[in-house]
C-alpha cells in the first residue's frame, strides 16, 4: 500500500470517528436535556438529619456542577482552535446539563441551611492561560485536548461513584423523594459524559506521536487535581467528602480501590503495557492527600486505628 493510501485510509477512518462522536453528543441532548425544575420533589422527612450527614458533599457537589461556567471558559482559552464536536459536546451539551445540576442542588442546600461553597464563576488560572497560548503551537493543542479528555474521564468516574453513594445513604436515611428525583436523574446524565471523553481520548491517543504521549503522560502526572480541587482547602474539603460517603474510611486497601476506579480509564489508554501498576500513583496520593487533610482539620490521624478484629 502507498504512503498517499495510507493518509486517506487514516482520513477516512477519522471522519467515522468524527461521526460516532457528533451521533453520540446529538443523542445525549435529545434524550438528556437539562432536567425540568418543576419534576424535582424536595420533600424531606428529617432535614435536619440529612444537613448533618451529607452537608459537606452537597456543598461541595454543587459548588463543582455551578462551576462549569467558567470551566467553558477556561476550556475556550485551552483549545483555541478545538474539533466542532468538542465545542458542541461542551457549551451546547455538557454545560446545560450540569449547570442546571447545580441549580437543584443549590436549592436543596438552600432548604436544608447548608452553608455554600461559593463557586469560582470568572477566575481562571494564569498556569491554563499559558497553555492556551501555547496551544497555537503545531503538536501542542493536541497536547492540551488530551489532558482535557483525561480530566474528564477522571472527573465523570468520581461523580458516578459519589453520587452512587450519596443516592444510597439518602435511601437508607429514608429520604427516598430527594434520592429518587434529585440524584437519580443528577446521576443518570454522567455516564454520557465518560463515554464521550473516552471516545474522544482513544481516538485522538491512537493519533499521538511519541513525543506527544510522552509529554501528556509527564503533565498529567504534575497536574492531576482531585475533581473541583485547586487549593489546598478545597482539597481538604474533598477529604471530608470521602469520608461523609464512606470512601476514605476503610485505610489506604480502600482508598487505594477508589483510586483504581477513577483512574481505571487513562490507566488503560496511557499505561497498559507496564506490568504490575493497576492504577496511576499519582491518582492515588492526590486522594490520600485529601483524606489526611481532612483528618488533620478535625485533630484526627489518617487512617484511624482499626478496631481490633476488623
Amino acid at each position: 500500500m502507498w504512503l498517499s493510501d495510507v493518509t486517506v485510509s487514516r482520513r477516512r477512518g477519522r471522519r467515522r470517528e468524527d461521526s460516532r462522536l457528533a451521533d453520540h453528543v446529538d443523542r445525549l441532548g435529545e434524550e438528556h436535556p437539562p432536567i425540568p425544575l418543576g419534576s424535582v420533589d424536595y420533600t424531606m422527612k428529617k432535614p435536619s438529619l440529612l444537613a448533618e450527614r451529607f452537608g459537606p458533599v452537597l456543598a461541595y457537589m454543587t459548588r463543582v456542577e455551578l462551576e462549569v461556567e467558567r470551566n467553558v471558559l477556561e476550556l475556550n482559552i485551552l483549545l483555541p482552535d478545538p474539533p466542532e464536536v468538542d465545542r458542541h459536546f461542551y457549551a451546547d451539551v455538557w454545560m446545560p446539563q450540569e449547570t442546571r445540576h447545580g441549580q437543584i442542588l443549590d436549592k436543596l442546600q438552600d432548604l436544608l441551611g447548608i452553608e455554600p461553597h461559593e463557586p469560582n464563576l470568572t477566575d481562571v488560572s494564569f498556569s491554563l492561560k499559558f497553555l492556551g497560548a501555547l496551544g497555537r503551537v503545531p503538536g501542542v493543542q493536541d497536547i492540551s485536548r488530551m489532558l482535557y479528555y483525561l480530566t474528564g474521564l477522571a472527573t465523570e468516574r468520581s461523580a458516578v461513584l459519589a453520587y452512587n453513594k450519596l443516592h444510597a445513604g439518602l435511601v437508607e436515611l429514608g429520604e427516598r423523594a430527594v434520592a429518587a428525583t434529585v440524584v437519580a436523574p443528577i446521576r443518570r446524565q454522567e455516564p454520557g459524559h465518560f463515554a464521550y471523553y473516552q471516545m474522544a481520548a482513544q481516538q485522538l491517543w491512537d493519533q499521538l506521536s511519541g513525543w506527544q504521549k510522552s509529554l501528556t503522560r509527564g503533565l498529567r502526572k504534575r497536574t492531576f487535581e482531585v475533581v473541583g480541587a485547586y487549593n489546598k482547602r478545597q482539597v481538604t474539603e474533598f477529604g471530608d467528602v470521602m469520608d461523609k460517603l464512606n470512601i476514605s474510611d476503610g485505610g489506604e486497601a480502600e482508598l487505594r480501590e477508589y483510586a483504581r476506579q477513577v483512574g481505571r480509564a487513562e490507566y488503560e489508554l496511557m499505561f497498559a503495557q507496564r506490568q504490575g501498576m493497576r492504577v496511576p500513583d499519582y491518582v492515588f496520593k492526590a486522594l490520600k492527600r485529601a483524606a489526611v487533610l481532612a483528618a488533620e482539620r478535625k485533630g484526627e490521624v489518617w487512617p484511624a486505628a482499626q478496631p481490633a478484629g476488623s
